[in-house]
């Protein structure tokens, strides 16, 4: 019987691991990388093309679904997995980061945010309570406790302020999605470790995160600014703090030397929106760096967007047909980038699953840095 949620660590090197999370709808094999499916769809891919790239999971974004289409809705259409067309694992975030960024805030306080949408102007409140029905109505099979988002540049009083109140939350997170029946039964759960760049606020955190018991857990309020040196100075402790024999999940990284960094510092799990965005907008992630394909010089180039890259986009078109479709403004020229890029993210995953997996890990991470260094700017 395929298990609701269980995670094994098949090897280690140094603080990274290797292993596999299998739930009900698939393995996932990790470190892992999720594609972000904001809008019940990772822009500019059909899911079959996702998951050929490598994907085992993708991500879906409560607060953007919950606005539209409607979290019921979408359930009573068969929830999200039967509306996008995708029948592996999908995460869910718990919406706090869009509510405090992307909303126009009227009023946030114990009981949670109340908010405006920022498509009509209409008035919603998200609770711990409303996340987790959200998440349930969608299918999720992830599901993450609600949590307040501060920026690291706040002051001290307020990060305390904001992790006990996230944790406060966590516990009502906790409580509202074990009484969700049957969903519960066959979903999971993580809570997010809050604290900003305070080792002690972090270590407050994870101890009251693994009081009340989550099925993993993630490390949040980084990568929102603070550069890649004091993110990997939170990541020196931070996934120390978590519990060792369940998945760390670090929220919104990254770039590809971002995820190399933190996979050295014990983390399992990532999603963002950059490999898509970036396609979308003509930048091109290659084993020498990123590429900008508007650029001129490839207006006649001959040769693929990487030559070391097995993904469908390089083996069949030039850089100097990629330079056209996007130059122009061809709907074909976001997919074959976006396309590209998330086989460029799912590859590099592979390859540090497989140094971990051969105590290679070190050699390999300073030989991608040194490489991926070379291509910055062009």
């Amino acid at each position: 019987m395929t298990p609701r949620f269980d995670f094994t660590i098949h090897a280690t090197d140094g603080k990274a691991r290797t292993g596999e999370i299998a739930m009900r709808r698939g393995t996932i094999r990790t470190p892992a990388f999720m594609p972000v499916g904001t809008a019940a769809t990772v822009k500019a891919m059909k899911p079959g093309d996702v998951r050929a790239a490598g994907a085992d999971i993708i991500l879906g974004n409560t607060y953007h679904l919950m606005l539209r289409p409607s979290a019921e809705r979408v359930a009573r259409l068969g929830g999200l997995h039967h509306f996008m067309g995708w029948d592996r694992p999908i995460l869910t975030d718990s919406g706090g980061y869009q509510v405090m960024s992307l909303s126009e805030l009227t009023k946030r306080d114990e009981n949670g945010v109340e908010f405006k949408s920022h498509l009509d102007g209409t008035r919603h409140l998200m609770s711990p309570e409303r996340s987790m029905e959200i998440q349930r109505l969608l299918g999720s099979d992830i599901v993450m406790a609600f949590d307040e988002l501060v920026p690291t540049t706040s002051t001290a009083e307020v990060q305390a302020a904001a992790m006990a109140r996230s944790m406060r939350w966590a516990r009502r997170s906790r409580e509202a999605f074990l009484s969700g029946g049957e969903h519960a039964d066959n979903a999971a759960q993580f809570g997010i470790q809050q604290g900003a760049l305070n080792e002690q606020l972090r270590g407050q955190s994870a101890a009251a995160l693994t009081e009340i018991g989550f099925d993993g857990y993630a490390i949040g309020g980084l990568a929102v600014g603070e550069g890649q040196a004091a993110m990997f100075g939170c990541l020196d402790f931070a996934p120390s703090q978590l519990p060792a024999d369940k998945p760390r999940y670090l929220m919104g990284v990254g770039k590809p030397d971002d995820i190399v960094g933190a996979v050295e510092r014990g983390i399992d799990m990532f999603d963002c929106v950059l490999p898509t965005r970036s396609g979308r907008t003509g930048q091109a992630f290659t084993r020498t760096g990123p590429i900008n394909i508007r650029n001129a010089k490839f207006g006649e180039d001959r040769g693929p967007l990487d030559p070391e890259c097995g993904c469908p986009v390089c083996a069949t078109w030039e850089r100097a047909y990629l330079h056209h479709l996007v130059r122009a403004g061809e709907i074909l020229g976001a997919m074959l980038m976006t396309e590209h890029n998330i086989w460029f993210y799912q590859a590099l995953m592979a390859d540090l699953r497989a140094a971990i997996a051969q105590g290679t890990l070190n050699a390999f991470a300073s030989g991608f840095r040194a490489r991926y260094g070379q291509g910055r700017g062009e």
